[in-house]
């Protein structure tokens, strides 16, 4: 997938060994049917929750916090930041779009003083199409050397040309890395391991962690520091119930003062959901989390959730196909289903589904006034199949019956829901759910 990236150092992309495929070895308890839903509309709250930094609306992004051992007592601890462009505010540039942000990052420690760095990027993309890309499209990283102790870390980012400015905060343990001890796995899209301590670690963190059902690698890399001698570290993946999915160990050649390790895991028969990935036992156990989802572009867990979010996606062929997959085949008939649907090829991502699946959450953000999930209200389906409106006008205050009315210029329709009940339930009229279905219909084809 490409990215735009505001990198402070220079990362250049490596061929990395596996540890192995996985072994299913626990059973993974059923998740209710609307999880997977509340999931896509709720990522901050799940993204929190796998302690992440996370921040909704107006200037959304999401961020994690890695840690490996610097010099002396110091540990090297990297911030990535994780935005989507629609969330900034471009400006034409020539034949180009450029939106410019900033983010500052604080590290309160519990006594003493602040340790705190700024930067400022450019994102520069060919068409205006790609300014309301949804999807992780911006990248930003940068490094912190601290001492350990207990911090709270506060990430500012401030959207240069609109002024809009949104925060988060995340309590941050930073753990001394002592002899024959390793680091938390670490999740990364790039990275090369380092032989010595003062060597610079390129990587390119995966911010969110998310990855996709059926399809992308998932890469962790950890470190080992000063083990004496040949020593095997376990490693397991476990659910967010603690089942366990996969067990193996971790080799040290022992006799370093850094040993690099790259875990290459495929999510391709694995429980949806959250994934913890844990190194060590007892004391020195080290964790983190990574989600299994439909796409790593939206998080959606529950496959019947996602049949039924598909209802206005078009394809029916394909998706009855894939709603009438047996479980075991569920993977390959998503694969399948994922190429049949991919209007561009060349590109790792489904750019129809990661713009569909946009427009749901929008949807279900947008309308919940009447007392159902707004992707299911009749505003919302239109928004799902046609997108935001030119012009919304609304009669609120002006008549007895409620009246809004949308309008696209581009395929020259107006169209009016009413509120005939009083009670926020809007219909099309028999008119414009005519003129809609027209052109939907021929919009689809």
């Amino acid at each position: 997938m490409q990215r735009y990236r505001g990198l402070v150092t220079a990362v250049s992309l490596s061929v990395l060994a596996a540890c192995g495929g996985w072994k299913r070895v626990g059973t993974e308890d059923a998740k209710a049917p609307s999880e997977g839903f509340t999931a896509l509309l709720n990522q901050q709250v799940l993204f929190q929750k796998l302690g992440r930094l996370s921040a909704g609306e107006p200037l959304p992004f999401t961020g994690s916090v890695a840690q490996v051992k610097g010099a002396g007592d110091t540990v090297l601890v990297i911030l990535g930041l994780s935005l989507e462009n629609r969330a900034l505010s471009f400006q034409k540039d020539n034949n180009a779009y450029v939106a410019r942000y900033r983010v500052d990052a604080v590290f309160q420690p519990s006594t003493g003083r602040a340790v705190s760095g700024g930067q400022e990027e450019t994102v520069r993309v060919d068409t205006f199409q790609e300014t309301g890309r949804s999807d992780e499209s911006v990248l930003f990283q940068k490094f912190f050397r601290l001492l350990p102790g207990t911090y709270g870390l506060t990430v500012t980012i401030r959207d240069l040309q609109s002024g809009t400015v949104n925060k988060a905060d995340l309590p941050l343990v930073v753990s001394p890395l002592g002899t024959a001890t390793t680091s938390a796995p670490i999740l990364a899209y790039q990275v090369t391991g380092r032989e010595r301590l003062e060597q610079s670690l390129r990587i390119v963190l995966n911010p969110r962690g998310a990855v996709a059902f059926g399809g992308d690698t998932l890469l962790a890399y950890l470190e080992g520091y000063g083990y004496a001698g040949r020593t095997a570290v376990p490693f397991e993946v476990r659910t967010a119930t603690d089942s366990l999915v996969y067990s193996d160990s971790l080799i040290f050649r022992g006799g370093l003062p850094v040993e690099s390790q790259f875990i290459k895991l495929r999510p391709d028969s694995m429980a949806l959901g959250e994934l913890r990935l844990v190194v060590g036992s007892g004391p020195d156990q080290k964790g983190v989390s990574a989600v299994v989802s439909f796409s790593a572009a939206w998080l959606v867990t529950n496959f019947d959730e996602m049949i039924s979010m598909l209802k206005w996606f078009g394809h029916s062929e394909e998706v009855d196909r894939l709603k009438h997959a047996e479980p075991d085949q569920r993977p390959a008939a998503w694969l399948t289903f994922w190429k049949e649907t991919d209007p561009n090829p060349g590109t790792p991502e489904n750019e129809a589904l990661n713009a569909y699946f946009g427009r749901v959450a929008v949807a279900a953000q947008q309308f919940t006034d009447e007392g159902v999930p707004g992707w299911r209200t009749e505003r919302g389906e239109v928004y799902i199949r046609l997108g935001e409106p030119d012009n919304v006008f609304d009669t609120n205050g002006l008549t007895q019956t409620r009246v809004i009315r949308w309008t696209y210029q581009s395929v020259r329709l107006t169209l009016y829901f009413r509120d005939d009940s009083g009670f926020n339930r809007y219909r099309l009229t028999p008119e414009s759910r005519s003129e809609f279905e027209r052109v939907a219909s021929r919009l689809g084809r």
